[in-house]
Formats: structure tokens, sequence, C-alpha cells
């Protein structure tokens, strides 16, 4: 397996975890949460980003190739406008946005250094008798494709589930466009991310409401066909993808690891999101492990239809 690289199986270019370092367990792994200016060395991404303009017949065109230093590889093309965040600011900025001192868990680069991420931990909390992790996630693109994010996402401890709720009453997301600077909208971050506090207070409430709500096997079957539909015209191979689906959520939940919440609505949403977070693809691409990380991140939709499904009971 040693002409076998961690691109080459998972789209994961450089990273470095601690605990058990995800991905295979391929990558660098420490011992305990480090700075940022350590994280950046541990992940590879100690590189910088320059811009060259593309130049037709002689003429400039007013697009620009994103040429990493490393290796003068080009990450994207992108417009005038564009402006690159690097990933020594997009640590730096971090770092001011939740606190100088702060310990990162995990980094990489994703897609060929297309994509990187930082991963920040916050206090624990209890939420109905289980130790969830919230966790601050960062994720800057270099390719021209999606904007720089800062994700609240509390994780499960029992079964590592991402457990990234839509609330109307708090928010878990701020982005900014890669047109302006990062700095002139520092201060509107930090007001945004503050209130980090308020999501999981609103996290909290909703967990207890969900488990009060009782799913009975009867219910579990309804709301399961619900979620995975089979209609008139489906194809046969669509029909068997979400009797799969089907058996996939049935199978995560009977998981010991949902312990008493097993029974609820709570437990409900924990089983989709055990499928959301860790189900294999039936047919796994490239960048397979890459796409699901980003959807996880991003809040699976099938977690918000599972939510509202839980809800109109």
């Amino acid at each position: 397996m040693s002409n076998i690289t961690l691109a080459d199986i998972t789209g994961v270019e450089t990273m470095f975890g601690t605990r058990e370092v995800p991905w295979y367990g391929l990558g660098t792994q420490v011992q305990e949460a480090v700075t940022s200016e350590e994280a950046l060395h541990l992940a590879g991404l100690d590189w910088t980003v320059r811009q060259e303009e593309i130049v037709y017949n002689g003429e400039p065109t007013g697009y620009f190739m994103n040429i990493r230093s490393s290796d003068n590889k080009v990450l994207g093309v992108v417009g005038r406008r564009y402006k690159p965040v690097q990933n020594v600011d997009a640590f730096s900025f971090m770092d001011a946005l939740i606190g100088r001192g702060v310990k990162y868990e995990s980094a990489g680069s994703l897609n060929s250094g297309k994509r990187i991420w930082l991963l920040a931990k916050l206090e624990d909390t209890d939420i109905v008798g289980d130790i969830i992790e919230p966790y601050l996630c960062l994720v800057n693109s270099h390719d021209g494709f999606g904007s720089l994010k800062v994700v609240m996402t509390p994780v499960r401890v029992a079964c590592q589930n991402a457990l990234n709720l839509a609330l109307e009453t708090a928010k878990r997301m701020w982005s900014v466009r890669h047109t302006s600077s990062i700095e002139a909208r520092l201060h509107e971050a930090q007001r945004t991310l503050s209130l980090s506090s308020q999501y999981m207070t609103a996290f909290k409430k909703e967990s207890n409401e969900l488990l009060q709500i009782k799913v009975a096997p009867k219910t579990f079957d309804m709301l399961s066909e619900k979620l995975f539909p089979i209609t008139a015209d489906m194809t046969p191979r669509k029909e068997e993808s979400q009797l799969l689906l089907r058996d996939q959520l049935k199978h995560t939940w009977n998981m010991d690891d949902l312990g008493n919440i097993r029974g609820t609505g709570w437990g409900f949403l924990n089983a989709v999101s055990d499928m959301a977070t860790h189900r294999k693809s039936m047919r796994k691409t490239d960048n397979y492990q890459e796409n699901l990380f980003i959807n996880v991140l991003d809040a699976p939709t099938l977690l918000d239809q599972a939510h509202a499904l839980i809800k109109s009971l």
C-alpha cells in the first residue's frame, strides 16, 4: 500500500488530527490539540496562494489563476473581484473570532488544496444526559467555488453523530464571499458567533422537546416511509435504493448507542444523523469522503427533513 496516498483514497490531501485520525486512520496524529501556528504546519497548510492574470492573444482577460506557492499548482480560475484568503489569515481569523489560545483538534486540505478546514472544540455540554461536544469549523476554498464559512457543529460523543439542526431561534453558520476583506467583516462575525451559546441553549431546549415525543415501532415505520418514500413513477433501481435506506435507518435505530433515547423523537433524529454522518455510499466516487465531510458541516437536508417529520407528529 506504499504507493497509495491519502488523496487517492479519500480526497484528503494533507491533515492532522487528535484522538483517532479520521479518514481510514491516515494522516498525522498528534497527542493533544494545538495552537493555530502549530496546526498550520502539522496540517501541511503553510503555503500561500498568488494570482496571475490569464492572457489570451496578448490581451488580459480579466480572469486570474489561483496558484499554490508550494508546487505552482493551479487551484482555480476566478474573476477580477475575487480576493484569496490565505491559510495563515484564515487561522488568525479563527483565533480572533473565538479567542487567542483556542486549541485546534483537526485541520487539513481537501481536493488537492482547493479547500481547507480547521476544527476547534468548545466546552462540552450535557444534553438530555448525553455529553455533546460543540465544535466550530472553518472551511475556506481556493478554487472560486464557495465562500469562507464558520459552522457550529454539535457532536454526540456516544456515537460521534453530527447534529447540525437548523433552528429558527438561533444561527449556526456564518459566511463571507471572497470579494471582501475578512478583517472588515470580523466584527460582524464575532457578533454573530458570540451567539454560539444561544444556539446551544436553543439546541438543548429542542432536544428536550424531541425527547418527549414517543416513537413506537409503527410510528418509526411511518416516519421511515415518509423520509424515504416510494412512488409509482420510480424506477426499480430507485425503489431498491429507497428500501435499502430504510433498512440502514432501521439498523441505526436498533444500535446500542441510542440507549435510553430509543423510542423517542430525539432518538429517531440521532438514528438519522448516524446515517448522514457515517453511512457508506452505494457508489463510491473519488471525492466521496470529501463530499460527506462537507455535507455533514452544511447540515444534511435529510436531518432537517427528519426534524420536520418528528415535529409534525
